[in-house]
């Protein structure tokens, strides 16, 4: 290869590694918050979907298989009596904006017998509409009354955003950093 393409084709893949992270999770814990002692889980007592709001009703029940499944997971057995932790969880949205800067991209390439070509492409700056979505799960330490730990994550809302995958997905990116059954000290 000649060394004019390494000069071009080195910062094209740089560029082209840079595109924008998943989000992260956040997540406070109790320092004083034993959670060697907690073995159980149950829910904390929240209203129901009004009337018959179906998707709601299936939102809610997806979300809470999800948190079960990451809480059964993390060595925690589900109690409706008397349980260790009560969690509570809360959904929200906003519209926000987004805003697109001016881009240039560069092309070269050759073809057969010496022959190479070039172009440069620039684009205008566009703003775009979009709805971020933000789930919070609470951990009640049910003897305290007290929460010990709290997640949530926070991103685009897309057309398969309530699917149950994609429910799932971030319910345990949420509850990365949620202490495993028996886990002494923070992660």
């Amino acid at each position: 290869m000649q060394p004019w393409k390494f000069r071009i084709l080195i910062p094209l893949m740089l560029l082209s590694g840079c595109a924008t992270p998943p989000p992260e999770p956040q997540s406070m814990r109790d320092p004083a918050a034993n959670f060697a002692a907690y073995r159980t889980f149950g829910w904390a007592p929240v209203a129901a979907p009004a009337g018959n709001d179906q998707p709601l009703q299936l939102l809610d029940k997806n979300i809470r298989a999800a948190i079960a499944a990451e809480m059964q997971r993390k060595g925690y057995a589900e109690s409706q009596e008397n349980p260790d932790l009560r969690i509570a969880y809360e959904t929200a949205k906003a519209d926000k904006i987004e805003s697109n800067p001016v881009r240039i991209g560069v092309g070269v390439g050759g073809w057969g017998g010496g022959n190479v070509g070039g172009s440069v492409g620039v684009s205008s700056p566009s703003v775009r509409n979009f709805t971020e979505g933000t789930l919070v799960i609470h951990a009640i330490d049910a003897a305290k009354n007290s929460e010990v730990w709290q997640g949530s994550i926070s991103g685009k809302m897309t057309k398969g955003s309530v699917e149950p995958a994609a429910i799932q997905h971030a319910v345990s990116t949420a509850m990365r950093d949620f202490p495993a059954k028996g886990e002494t000290t923070p992660q």
